[in-house]
């Protein structure tokens, strides 16, 4: 299939019925682009590439030193088949690209830039209780580390905001006087609550 041939495939999925009518499918003009994690990969490199640390000419480059990112930049197809591939499969994989691990600002920008980032999400969410919500850029960045330090990437950005705000959220449909909320840094490390503005003390200031 991947080096191009006319598949047969059932059009509503499933096992293959001797009776089923099959779809004709040229995957000549398809590109096939296989992603993973492979966890564990890193150390098949690095035995690979470890270089002499002791010695003239020697450059000694401690583990810590060397990052992930870094070590995955030198994969080669030896490394897939000892990582469990099979050759068959690695061979018709011409182009192998690496990607660098999230960095803070990126994380911040996934929280914030995108159509439906998180943040956004939430402040509609409370938006349609009639309340205001406010995250501050340090908040973000404290939201951010925590991400980092925890190593679940983008995808843990939403269960540490779903769990700092999960009493937040049951709390203000109960209490209508709540007009704003605003999460600093403090609050996202659990240090301080949340600021709560409520409508009586905004009528009063204004």
């Amino acid at each position: 299939m991947l080096e191009g041939k006319v598949a047969h495939v059932p059009p509503q999925g499933g096992r293959k019925h001797p009776h089923q009518d099959f779809i004709q499918l040229n995957t000549k003009d398809i590109l096939f682009v296989m992603g993973g994690s492979f966890e564990g990969i890193d150390k098949i490199i690095e035995c690979r590439t470890r270089h002499k640390s002791m010695g003239f000419g020697s450059s000694p480059v401690s583990k810590r030193d060397r990052r992930i990112g870094e070590l995955l930049t030198e994969i080669m197809p030896e490394d897939l088949l000892r990582f469990g591939m099979i050759p068959e499969f690695v061979g018709r994989v011409p182009i192998i690209a690496t990607f660098e691990p999230l960095t803070e600002a990126d994380l911040m920008h996934i929280l914030t830039e995108p159509k439906n980032a998180l943040v956004k999400q939430f402040s509609r969410l409370l938006r349609m209780e009639g309340v205001e919500l406010e995250i501050t850029a340090k908040a973000m960045q404290a939201i951010s580390r925590k991400a980092i330090r925890q190593k679940t990437g983008a995808r843990g950005l939403r269960r540490i905001i779903e769990d700092l705000m999960l009493d937040l959220m049951y709390e203000i449909p109960s209490n209508p006087d709540i007009a704003k909320v605003i999460i600093n840094e403090r609050s996202v490390d659990k240090k301080d609550p949340f600021q709560l503005i409520y409508r009586v003390a905004q009528e009063q200031t204004a």
